[in-house]
């Protein structure tokens, strides 16, 4: 059984380097859960990573062992959509008024079927707070300037001016919420080897 693996069907937009680029970003599948505050020190933040990691296992293993069709993808990397309220642009030196959507990108076979039994099945397991504010939903950034960030989250202020100025130079403008991707885990990476896509929608 072949393994679908979107980072590799999606390259480029799962990939990137130090330069800043423009990239197409059609409408896919994802789990989504809604939070606010720091996430160094919100249990909300905590519980919502469980809940998206445990459905999307429970997806994998679930389709992977169908009866009749089965199929198998690689669960991908961790997402999140960041903004404050009343602010365009993404206010990094105040924690406590994020708001955040977390979220993992999905085959499209993924049906909404699928979700509700992979729900059913994860709560009958382990019930982890927060599946009850998971959702399944399609989402489209359209046109996105991107860029990679390696180091510490501490440090992206710099790397997000540098794809600001980008857009600004391709005449551009920011709009829609401060995205990134999640290559690194932060307790197991050095925080100078984390990797992590930083998106921004242009308008």
């Amino acid at each position: 059984m072949d393994t679908l693996d979107l980072k590799r069907t999606l390259k480029h937009l799962y990939s990137a380097s130090a330069k800043p680029q423009m990239v197409e970003v059609p409408e896919m599948t994802f789990l989504m859960i809604d939070g606010a505050g720091d996430p160094n020190t919100s249990q909300a933040f905590q519980e919502a990573m469980g809940a998206l990691y445990g459905t999307a296992y429970t997806l994998k293993f679930m389709l992977k062992k169908g009866a009749e069709d089965p199929v198998d993808f690689a669960v991908m990397p961790p997402e999140g959509l960041w903004w404050c309220e009343g602010r365009e642009d993404f206010c990094m030196e105040e924690k406590g008024k994020w708001l955040w959507t977390l979220m993992i990108a999905l085959p499209d076979f993924v049906t909404a079927e699928h979700f509700a039994e992979a729900c059913r099945q994860l709560r009958e397991r382990k019930d982890p707070p927060g599946l009850d504010k998971l959702r399944l939903e399609r989402f489209c950034e359209g046109l996105c300037a991107q860029v990679m960030h390696l180091g510490p989250y501490a440090d992206e202020p710099a790397t997000i001016a540098k794809l600001h100025a980008f857009i600004a130079e391709q005449g551009q403008s920011p709009g829609g919420k401060h995205h990134e991707i999640y290559f690194s885990d932060p307790r197991r990476t050095p925080p100078e080897k984390m990797k992590t896509i930083l998106r921004q929608p242009v308008r």
